[in-house]
């Protein structure tokens, strides 16, 4: 269906377009509706309201007034707003790191968030040699398989992926393996994938920080391993840590909260999978 499309003509969409109905009426208001009011604002039945509001207060969509009973906006939704906001405003702020960065290094830069299990491409700028990856906006790859992905799984406080898919020969899918893998990563504070998405691609992660310290993104570099062998990619890592961090500290992170460079000997003495051939 074409952007702009009557949503009320796809099969099973009429309860979808009801609850965003009452998130809005909800959220033009600073006082909490009952629910008599809200069903006369909304033009639905109080039996409908009743549904629509219990399935939306379980997820944490709305919430209801401990002292009137009344209901309004819930924690989640505001915590999604919040997010949207800060995901557009980062991809304008980080724009600039990925361009100098494609410039300085020759290959691909992107800016990546994480969306449940997934990785979500937000921003790309591709590099100047002809053999490298293609043009990814807007796509997802599963985490477990990405530097971006294994990076904001060790820094943030969300459970790893239930199953760990083989994509490439080098994928990580023993749930054993993985954690002591999170652990390096948390270590380190980079992240480096090869041979696990697919074969042949090498990419690394450096991690983007709000002003609360918290890693909400990442800053990536990606091409063949033709390219980037194990003493590129130790020339590398600090360049793009560099970066994450101007990204960082323009989005309010204090210098405690971002590290200047990789430790000394992390990309040394990282294990064979990520950064040796």
């Amino acid at each position: 269906m074409k952007p702009g499309s009557n949503s009320s003509a796809l099969p099973g969409t009429q309860a979808i377009v009801r609850a965003i109905t009452v998130l809005k009426t909800l959220g033009r208001s600073n006082s909490a509706f009952g629910l008599t009011d809200l069903g006369t604002a909304t033009g639905l039945s109080k039996a409908t309201m009743f549904r629509l509001l219990g399935a939306l207060e379980t997820e944490g969509m709305v919430a209801r007034d401990s002292v009137s009973g009344g209901y309004r906006l819930g924690p989640e939704l505001i915590t999604l707003g919040v997010s949207a906001l800060s995901t557009a405003d980062l991809r304008t702020i980080a724009h600039d790191e990925l361009v100098r960065l494609a410039e300085e290094t020759g290959e691909t830069s992107t800016l990546e968030v994480l969306v449940g299990g997934d990785v979500l491409i937000l921003d790309e700028v591709q590099g100047r040699f002809l053999l490298g990856s293609t043009p990814e906006i807007g796509r997802r790859w599963p985490a477990h398989a990405t530097s971006t992905g294994k990076l904001l799984l060790a820094l943030t406080p969300v459970p790893p992926p239930t199953k760990l898919v083989r994509l490439a020969p080098r994928t990580i899918v023993a749930r054993a393996a993985f954690r002591r893998e999170i652990a390096r990563v948390q270590k380190n504070g980079f992240a480096s994938a090869i041979d696990e998405l697919e074969p042949g691609l090498v990419a690394l992660a450096a991690p983007i920080r709000n002003h609360s310290g918290l890693a909400i993104a990442a800053l990536s570099l990606n091409g063949p391993g033709l390219r980037l062998g194990a003493k590129r990619r130790r020339r590398l890592i600090p360049a793009l840590c560099r970066a994450a961090n101007r990204v960082s500290r323009r989005l309010g992170a204090s210098a405690a909260m971002v590290t200047p460079h990789p430790p000394a000997d992390a990309t040394a003495n990282q294990r064979s999978t990520t950064l040796s051939d």
